[in-house]
């Protein structure tokens, strides 16, 4: 009996995050690596029937010219991550599922990306409906020409500007006139959300971008059975922040001020090197702490692109706490972590726990995976400790059912 297989469909694909994703399931694949950092791996989640990691095959979106290849060895230059005997051992791999990348849209995904696009079909015309028709063709072609079970689409993409929501996005039906009008009401990222969602497919949403965070969209996700996971993965500064926070309201200390100072110098740095698209990224990043401790502290979190600095991202805390009797306190800490490093692994969990609802029969909105993003859908919660136990509490209800 021939082994089952599942797709993950990137968009972004040749990104640092959607490389490293590939060569993470490439490496473990080959027995180039453990599985260190794989939150799915952990003995909480032995029970649920979760996909073998050597059972996928990767392909994707992608606006530049490029291959899974090119991007892991560019990493390797130039941010000095991957063992080099990883990457040959991964290689073939990586070229392979480097075929099914296809040409995706960035016509509506604001200025500072469609400027990056290079690939011609990128920023050619079309309307919402017919880009959504195009990318559909595209995932039916790549689940059939690998005879895949299921396929999830996971948006590892640079973040656009915020998108003004109307009264098109509050149902389905306004949505699909809107559509059908050919008015251009969606930005691209939920061009590709819909395309997923339309097809029953799971999609998850790891960048700030609009996604699939309006009711329309949602709505049509419970009627094809498309579980739903995002907003804007949560891996560094702000899962610190998430962590650390619980601490300040669990000892009733009162924090004055919270400042972050974030410099990073990949293409992600250079989307968001401009203001606009820099809104939709802090909007993410600067609502966790208020919501931990009950009070709007003063806030400031600044991102600066820093071309030296790579895949490597550094961010500076400065916390301003006052204790017993009014005596104020300071703690501060550095992060600095790879940045495609921090997340990939987070791309293939999501994808593990998508696919493994889909199956179950699932559909909207997936809580329960809130500890991954900072700005989780349907959820305002963002205790990192409580969100946890979210995702334990579905294990418990689950791991024995499935």
């Amino acid at each position: 009996m021939a082994k089952k297989k599942v797709g993950l469909w990137l968009i972004g694909a040749c990104g640092g995050v959607g490389t490293t994703a590939a060569l993470g399931l490439a490496a473990i694949r080959n027995k180039l690596s453990d599985t260190t950092s794989l939150v799915t791996e952990l003995p909480l989640f032995e029970t649920l029937k979760l996909d073998a990691l050597d059972s996928f095959v990767v392909g994707g979106h992608e606006i530049r010219k490029g291959s899974f290849v090119e991007t892991a060895k560019e990493l390797h230059l130039k941010a000095k991550i991957f063992d080099a005997a990883m990457l040959a051992g991964s290689e073939k791999d990586l070229a392979e599922w480097s075929k099914n990348i296809k040409p995706g849209s960035a016509v509506e995904s604001g200025s500072t990306i469609a400027k990056m696009a290079d690939l011609e079909k990128a920023n050619v015309k079309e309307t919402p409906r017919q880009t959504i028709e195009r990318i559909q063709s595209d995932l039916k072609n790549f689940q059939k020409a690998n005879d895949l079970e299921h396929v999830v689409v996971m948006s590892v993409a640079s973040t656009e500007p915020p998108f003004q929501t109307g009264v098109q996005h509050e149902t389905l039906k306004a949505m699909n006139a809107a559509l059908d009008a050919g008015e251009n009401v969606l930005p691209t990222s939920s061009m590709y959300a819909w395309a997923a969602v339309d097809l029953g497919m799971p999609f998850v949403n790891f960048t700030p971008s609009l996604g699939a965070s309006f009711p329309a969209i949602q709505e049509l996700a419970k009627i094809k059975g498309a579980p739903l996971a995002g907003q804007d993965g949560k891996t560094g500064e702000t899962l610190m922040k998430s962590v650390l926070a619980p601490m300040f309201a669990l000892r009733n200390w009162k924090i004055l001020s919270w400042v972050g100072h974030n410099i990073f110098g990949n293409r992600d740095g250079i989307v968001l090197d401009d203001p606009a698209n820099k809104a939709s990224k802090i909007k993410t990043k600067d609502q966790v702490i208020s919501s931990i401790v009950g009070y709007k502290p003063q806030t400031l979190v600044t991102i600066e692109y820093i071309p030296s600095m790579d895949d490597w991202k550094t961010a500076w805390n400065h916390i301003h706490y006052q204790g017993f009797l009014g005596t104020p306190m300071i703690l501060q800490f550095i992060w600095q972590g790879c940045d495609s490093v921090l997340a990939a692994p987070l791309v293939i969990d999501l994808a593990r726990f998508a696919l493994f609802a889909k199956r179950r029969g699932e559909s909207g909105i997936m809580r329960h995976l809130s500890c991954f993003f900072k700005g989780p859908m349907g959820e305002t919660n963002h205790d990192f400790f409580q969100q946890f136990e979210m995702l334990r509490d579905y294990v418990e209800e689950t791991g024995e059912k499935s």
